[in-house]
């Protein structure tokens, strides 16, 4: 077999990714932390022996678990994907938390690449975003994910920006708060307004509470009429998360709140400078959405009177562009 035969394979196989992710799931590195044997295991977790052992010969063949006299033992490899590393890995390949279970959209992708839809949809039956309104546990990973996502840019982000020249920001699809009040804690004159659904935006709330910041959260959709009159509207990695004719939804109530010597700030990759492919096509599985070009998104803003003003690069992942109205 040739070494292209070879590369191809090794890129294509999906036994790999989806072992760590059943391995994840059934908490296998935090399960191996003391040594057992593999009937131990499927004896505790109810498995089936023999396909256990099969999960087991791959994870050690990986160098994820190793073999001890009385079984098998997680590695220092393997402790990464234990749930205490706080690395953001639980959630991205656990199968039941939003991260995991998303990522599976890509079986879906040919139907995605058909149509321009999220195979999210197609496989699961309902959209990503009624998928989390439906079962709690996925809203409360989602809202951790976006926490790991965030948490190594957040001193970037803060820095890399002019944000004190603003009275009040509102954070609109602001999450748990993290980023509004790292940027509030860092410039204590300016007032913010977070704008989440709920349980998400009460948890914004206790946080702002908790660090004694002037901030308040606010339940609600950002596709509905947003808090008025302020002078920075911020919308962190959100639009890459809706197709066009959403992003326009959005856009346009941040253009009628917006004060009239106000801006709106989008936080996100950027296609062409800032994204990386996969996750450019992990937008499009799993949204149906995409990692739109600065020309993108000058068109896109143009229609609701927003001219770009500024494109700024905050982090070696995400860019600031800085609209205001014409």
């Amino acid at each position: 077999m040739n070494d292209h035969v070879v590369t191809i394979r090794k890129m294509a196989g999906l036994a790999t990714p989806m072992t760590l992710r059943v391995a994840v799931t059934l908490g296998l590195p935090d399960r191996l932390r003391e040594s057992a044997t593999a009937d131990q295991l499927a004896a505790d977790l109810d498995l089936a022996p023999v396909a256990l052992q099969l999960l087991l010969n791959h994870l050690l063949t990986l160098g994820i678990i190793e073999q001890t006299p009385t079984g098998y033992r997680t590695t220092d490899l393997g402790a990464t994907l234990r749930t205490d590393a706080d690395n953001g890995l639980t959630n991205f390949l656990h199968l039941d938390m939003a991260g995991g279970r998303a990522e599976l959209a890509f079986v879906e992708l040919l139907h995605s690449v058909t149509t321009g839809q999220a195979g999210y949809t197609r496989r699961y039956g309902v959209d990503f975003w009624a998928d989390l309104a439906e079962q709690p546990h996925l809203r409360a990973s989602f809202d951790q994910q976006m926490t790991d996502r965030f948490r190594s840019q957040l001193p970037s982000i803060v820095a890399g920006y002019d944000w004190g020249r603003f009275t009040t920001i509102v954070d609109v699809g602001g999450g748990n708060g993290t980023v509004l009040a790292a940027i509030l804690a860092a410039h204590p004159g300016t007032r913010g307004h977070l704008v989440d659904l709920d349980p998400t935006a009460t948890e914004a709330a206790r946080l702002f509470s908790a660090r004694d910041l002037d901030a308040q959260a606010t339940a609600g959709s950002i596709f509905d009429p947003l808090p008025a009159g302020a002078d920075a509207y911020l919308l962190s990695d959100i639009l890459h998360n809706w197709d066009d004719e959403h992003a326009h939804r959005i856009l346009a109530r941040c253009a009628e709140a917006v004060d009239s010597t106000g801006c709106i700030l989008v936080v996100e990759p950027v296609g062409g400078r800032m994204a990386a492919t996969e996750f450019d096509l992990a937008m499009l599985a799993i949204f149906g959405g995409r990692e739109r070009t600065v020309d993108e998104f000058r068109a896109l803003a143009s229609v609701h009177g927003l001219a770009l003003d500024t494109v700024t690069d905050l982090t070696d992942e995400r860019c600031l562009l800085e609209f205001r109205l014409s």
